[in-house]
């Protein structure tokens, strides 16, 4: 009897079995094809089982999500944009699996919860700042979902600061503001040139002026949104993760201080926002710890 962790991202997809303490073993990983998607998710899938009968399979999966009809349509994914019924498709490789699906950032928050960051911690917001932006909430111990899942998708809140059109449809998302690409895209227009956000965060602790800007301003409208994020839900914790987090003090300096200015009640006087622990395999880790809740 065998547990699988599937995680399906814009860029990669990940596949590992999964120990009894929803611990994982070794991971496969291939790049996210434009096409054919879900053949390159089965044959991960196929390997990672090697041949074992799979009786549960916790997926993790780039949002929107619809948890409880077990299908995805993530923006990043165009051949799946507009749907695809994962769970099904997965219990149609794997008859006789339980299937769950939580939305990429709801499973990187459980992770921080149970291993890293969060731990011991009941209740936590987890901010992903990559490419995109996304969350999840672990409340009470458990993924707080929502009604389809969605719950704690803080990249879809609107910054004061933000004017671009999203690629949700929306105006203003934060995502279009903090993301690496949005602050590349601030930089190029004032003057920057460098190639990424990794470029970006080299010139800025650099000293870089314009490059400075850029992190300021996307710390500062991720600090207002998890301030906004914390008072909704009444957590005195954030972990933030992503590869756009490593970006060091210009970006967390102002972030911290924004969420510092804006969280003035009472009950959010402790909040803390602590950088993730688990990088790149958090999601993964989350979508293990799936398959083998109660």
């Amino acid at each position: 009897m065998v547990a699988l962790a599937l995680d399906v991202g814009g860029t990669k997809m990940a596949a590992a079995r999964v120990r009894a303490d929803g611990t994982l073993g070794t991971p496969r990983t291939v790049p996210t094809p434009v096409h054919g998607v879900w053949a390159a998710c089965a044959q991960l899938l196929r390997q990672a089982a090697a041949g074992s009968e799979v009786t549960a399979v916790g997926i993790a999966s780039a949002g929107p999500v619809d948890a409880g009809a077990g299908s995805v349509a993530p923006i990043n994914i165009g051949e799946w944009a507009r749907g695809f019924d994962l769970a099904d498709a997965v219990r149609g490789l794997f008859p006789r699996s339980r299937v769950r699906l939580a939305v990429d950032g709801a499973a990187a928050a459980l992770a921080e919860h149970r291993l890293g960051a969060g731990r011991g911690a009941a209740d936590l917001v987890g901010v992903v700042v990559s490419t995109g932006i996304g969350g999840g909430l672990v409340l009470g111990g458990r993924i707080a979902g929502g009604r389809t899942g969605n719950a704690g998708h803080i990249g879809h809140m609107v910054s004061s600061s933000g004017t671009d059109p999203c690629a949700c449809g929306g105006v203003g998302c934060v995502e279009t503001v903090a993301s690496g690409p949005a602050a590349v895209r601030w930089a190029r227009a004032h003057g920057w040139s460098g190639a990424d956000g990794t470029a970006l965060a080299r010139d800025a602790g650099a000293g870089d002026p314009v490059a400075v800007a850029a992190l300021e301003r996307a710390g500062t409208a991720l600090g207002e949104v998890i301030a906004s994020a914390a008072a909704l839900v009444d957590v005195d914790l954030v972990v933030v993760g992503g590869g756009f987090a490593q970006a060091g003090a210009p970006l967390w300096q102002p972030m911290r201080a924004a969420a510092s200015r804006h969280a003035r009640l009472p009950f959010l006087s402790g909040l803390r926002l602590v950088p993730a622990r688990l990088a790149a395999t958090g999601t993964l880790a989350g979508a293990g710890f799936l398959a083998v809740a109660d």
